[in-house]
């Protein structure tokens, strides 16, 4: 049995890649532009042609998928079985047989591995790294394969001090439960905030703008699946957070400079940071 495999059976670990395998039944043209376009913001670029494009825990494979389709090289990774096969799967229905996007598995904890892979244009890890279980080591092995000159763009959850201490209870309670129960269990959690949003939709006499939080969700949010991404946050673990000012500080004593900061009213969500490498 495989560490991740041990890590999912001993309820350590919540299986990303099972729910990124249910998300590629939704994936359509649209949440492919959304993310595109998500690329296209942060990165402050029109084209990623003839850049490398490293992407760290590539999950559904949708991110890998949108710098292909903007002209990058890419090289995605993950830890979860699963999620590679997910990945592997976008690349077999929309890049056949392309030699410019390579797919496999491997952790972010591991250096020597990240090392092997050389040197990127642009490293991209959207809300991964605080599901490895040692956050600040994967942080760290992310910085490894940025060219200079390069640029870094990760998201990670925001520290809301005793709120976030509660959810990470909520999220390995999640994993020690039957799977049967694991849905029920999202949908409960997640079950007051959703009754906030439709009362406040009502309130102002538009109920349809409630409803339409799920139908266009994808519109705003990366072409994500609003299902798919609550039962994700709940279920996500292993959980940890940070505050912007300590991955700033991270990233800029190891020779980067922040280009792009996105961590306004995230709330638990997570703050994004584009980094360009500055220094040795």
């Amino acid at each position: 049995m495989s560490s991740h495999a041990e890590e999912v059976a001993g309820g350590a670990r919540f299986t990303f890649g099972e729910n990124w395998r249910r998300f590629l039944a939704l994936l359509d043209e649209r949440r492919i532009a959304e993310a595109e376009d998500s690329l296209r913001r942060m990165l402050e670029v029109e084209s990623l042609a003839g850049k490398s494009f490293l992407d760290i825990g590539s999950g559904s494979g949708l991110f890998s998928l949108a710098a292909r389709r903007l002209g990058a090289r890419v090289r995605s990774f993950d830890y979860d079985p699963q999620s590679v096969a997910c990945t592997r799967e976008l690349r077999r229905r929309y890049f056949p047989e392309d030699d410019h996007w390579k797919v496999g598995e491997g952790s972010a904890l591991d250096e020597n591995f990240v090392k092997s892979l050389g040197l990127f244009d642009v490293v991209y890890s959207w809300g991964v790294l605080h599901h490895t279980g040692e956050m600040w080591r994967a942080l760290a092995n992310a910085a490894v394969p940025v060219a200079p000159g390069g640029k870094l763009f990760v998201a990670i959850y925001n520290d809301t001090g005793t709120q976030a201490a509660r959810w990470k209870w909520i999220k390995k309670t999640y994993n020690r439960l039957p799977k049967l129960l694991r849905a029920p269990y999202a949908a409960l959690v997640s079950a007051p905030e959703e009754a906030k949003a439709l009362a406040r939709s009502i309130v102002r006499l538009k109920p349809g703008e409630y409803a339409r939080t799920w139908r266009a969700y994808e519109r705003g949010n990366r072409g994500m699946s609003k299902w798919r991404d609550i039962v994700d946050w709940v279920g996500g673990y292993p959980y940890e957070v940070a505050t912007p000012d300590q991955i700033f500080d991270f990233y800029r004593a190891r020779g980067f400079a922040l280009n792009k900061l996105h961590c306004g009213g995230v709330g638990l969500g997570c703050n994004e940071f584009v980094f360009e490498k500055t220094g040795s």
